[in-house]
């Protein structure tokens, strides 16, 4: 059975623990490629890095001149492609991956995020690529997608290998990822301040230092049991990355969604998705210190269920079986 190849974007950690934990159910052997890979349970090819250009071209969203990173990247790519001839690759996510591995005329599965998408560069790889998939429930699908795009599409729902199970909790747990700032050492003194009566537990990066933390206040940093501080958690707070929310709606917890910044207002249409549906709260920015008890009464008031209802246990089975069957069209 030939392979399958799937590349992986570095931007944060997601990409890769989606792309690990797809590969590990797929019935087609399959081979991850990307940039400082993570760890997987199947054969992984190492690609050189191609960051720090600048420049683009008509039809593509990086193309800087003469970047001997970029170089060396794709020819790894089409090198490997040529040599193992693999069934399908998997794109998740680069537009210039999607359309040189069709133009090594291999089938491509391209991972289309959330987001407005709609630049010739975007449109190009949906048209070129056999189908797409979105990591995410079809409940969530920005109303203006183009409607062939979202023909097209087999909406997996939210990825999560996770089997913790939610238990009551009092404090709050708020996340921040690997693919953002961080958090903001003083603002997040200043909230877990103006909530003395809830202990705040922090995950992820935050930016140094010297003033002294409220009792109620514990800054984790990174951590190996993420999942079982969300699962104790009253109410989480965080970005609109697709780990984390597949987590929180595994869950089923109150959530207080803070998008980051992203290409294509990736978690901006997401968190606004979810504030319609009813299941978070929205805000665009770090909330002022003296707006976090009426923020967290909001929250309270969730009815916790309507995020639940957005998780499917099984969509990792489903997801890796469409790509199985994509690779065998």
């Amino acid at each position: 059975m030939r392979p399958i190849g799937y590349y992986v974007h570095h931007h944060g950690a997601g990409h890769w623990q989606r792309a690990a934990a797809l590969a590990a159910r797929l019935r087609h052997p399959c081979v991850l490629l990307g940039t400082a890979p993570g760890v997987a349970s199947c054969p992984v090819v190492e690609l050189p890095d191609d960051a720090g250009g600048h420049g683009t071209a008509p039809g593509l969203h990086y193309a800087p001149i003469d970047h001997a990173g970029l170089r060396a990247r794709t020819a790894r790519i089409a090198g490997w492609i040529a040599e193992v001839r693999p069934a399908l690759m998997v794109v998740d996510v680069s537009v210039e991956v999607a359309m040189l591995a069709r133009l090594c005329s291999t089938p491509v599965l391209y991972v289309r995020l959330a987001g407005k998408r709609d630049d010739p560069p975007h449109l190009a790889a949906f048209g070129a690529a056999r189908a797409l998939l979105a990591p995410y429930p079809a409940a969530i699908e920005a109303t203006d997608t183009p409607s062939w795009v979202r023909h097209r599409t087999f909406h997996a729902g939210f990825l999560t290998a996770s089997s913790a199970r939610s238990r009551p909790g009092k404090h709050i747990a708020v996340v921040f990822g690997r693919g953002g700032s961080g958090g903001d050492r003083e603002a997040l003194i200043a909230a877990a301040s103006a909530v003395p009566e809830r202990q705040w537990n922090v995950l992820g990066p935050v930016s140094p230092g010297a003033s002294r933390l409220p009792d109620n206040l514990a800054l984790l940093g990174w951590r190996d049991d993420v999942v079982e501080i969300l699962a104790g958690a009253a109410v989480v707070v965080g970005g609109g990355g697709d780990g984390l929310l597949a987590e929180v709606a595994a869950l089923g917890k109150r959530f207080i969604c803070l998008p980051e910044p992203r290409p294509f207002d990736e978690q901006v249409a997401k968190a606004e998705r979810l504030a319609e549906l009813g299941a978070a709260i929205c805000r665009t920015s770090w909330p002022q210190a003296d707006s976090w008890p009426a923020l967290l009464d909001e929250a309270f008031a969730l009815d916790p269920t309507r995020i639940a209802a957005l998780h499917d246990p099984q969509a990792l089975t489903r997801a890796a079986a469409f790509i199985d069957d994509a690779a065998q069209a």
